[in-house]
């Protein structure tokens, strides 16, 4: 497989490899595509469609499946806090005729209960983009086929190593994460900390939670450059959050001084690299990660034996990217492994 330079395919972290030994083999709003491909039958859940994130992921499940003639359902969260709406939604779908399930849950336990249904009916589980907790699976007895999503840890520490490279001459950088204790959030904090370890010429300050809110981030950001006028830069668990930093940094006159990295890829956060609004953002493809999720299932479906564990694509996105990212998206501008692909054919 060819990489770029700044394209890397990572290996999941440790967290979901473990969740992963247990397997062997909207808005309030739903949608169904495509037609029928054998005894396919597709259901899928996923975060709240309130973020441009999980709308590219609904995206790549609804394209695939029309592609591919496998008849999908598509239900999403009232919000991506909406942890109890979601599993509801589960709940309900695992009382219906789906032969697989795709479940992208917002927290690690918040759809145990409807896995547990979906296992003792024999159900193919497919887990995208937040992995489901492994001791919660192991007690609903329940079996994850395969997980697709992003090693957020060495995402994190991708963006860190850049860092680095923008800040040859050191400095103070601080964190602006999402909610409290989210292990994604956590994840990318503590990879970019990583990432700039060894290099005593930066220090990290501080990691403040935005609750995955532009206002929010917006405002907290306000608040470190206040209390450090000197700050040299800033990581952001998500490109929505980066994009309120952007606003404060500039605000304050500082924009292309202040240095912003954020974690996800979404088109506005591609467009303000592009800007030099934010210095770089290490893209994923959560279209990718639900059109992998279609083909798990399809793959699943024929009988085939699914991969474990599939990395999802992540790419470093600078300026000098920015370009080819835009024109590439909702897919990545560089190659990838869809290890699914010779399964479907």
């Amino acid at each position: 497989m060819y990489v770029p330079s700044k394209t890397l395919t990572v290996p999941l972290a440790a967290a979901v490899a473990a969740t992963l030994a247990l397997g062997a083999c909207s808005s309030g709003k739903s949608s169904s595509s495509g037609g029928t491909s054998g005894s396919s039958k597709v259901a899928v859940v996923i975060k709240g469609l309130d973020n441009p994130f999980f709308q590219s992921m609904e995206s790549g499940v609804k394209d695939k499946a029309a592609s591919d003639s496998v008849s999908v359902e598509v239900q999403a969260a009232n919000s991506i806090t909406d942890t109890t709406g979601q599993a509801d939604k589960l709940a309900a779908l695992a009382n219906q005729d789906y032969s697989c399930f795709v479940v992208n849950p917002i927290s690690g336990t918040n759809l145990i209960q409807g896995i547990a249904q979906l296992a003792a009916k024999h159900k193919t589980i497919v887990n995208i983009d937040s992995p489901v907790d492994a001791s919660a699976a192991k007690s609903a007895n329940a079996t994850v086929a395969t997980y697709i999503g992003t090693d957020n840890t060495a995402a994190g520490k991708l963006a860190g190593a850049e860092m680095v490279k923008l800040l040859p001459s050191g400095g103070s950088v601080a964190a602006i994460g999402g909610t409290a204790g989210d292990v994604t959030s956590g994840a990318r904090v503590t990879g970019f900390q990583q990432g700039i370890a060894g290099t005593s010429s930066i220090k990290f300050t501080q990691t403040i939670a935005a609750n995955w809110d532009r206002q929010e981030a917006l405002t907290q950001a306000q608040t470190i450059l206040r209390s450090n006028p000197t700050l040299a830069g800033f990581f952001v668990a998500n490109d929505d959050m980066a994009l309120g930093v952007a606003r404060a940094i500039a605000s304050a006159g500082k924009t292309g001084t202040v240095k912003v990295i954020s974690v996800d890829g979404i088109k506005d956060a591609l467009t303000a690299v592009q800007n030099g609004e934010l210095s770089a953002v290490v893209a994923q493809y959560p279209y990718v990660i639900g059109s992998m999720g279609v083909e798990a299932c399809k793959a699943a479906t024929a009988g085939k034996t699914l991969p474990p564990n599939v990395a999802a694509p992540v790419e470093l996105v600078t300026k000098a990217d920015a370009a080819k990212a835009l024109a590439a998206t909702p897919k990545p501008f560089g190659t990838y492994t869809d290890p699914f692909a010779d399964l479907t054919k």
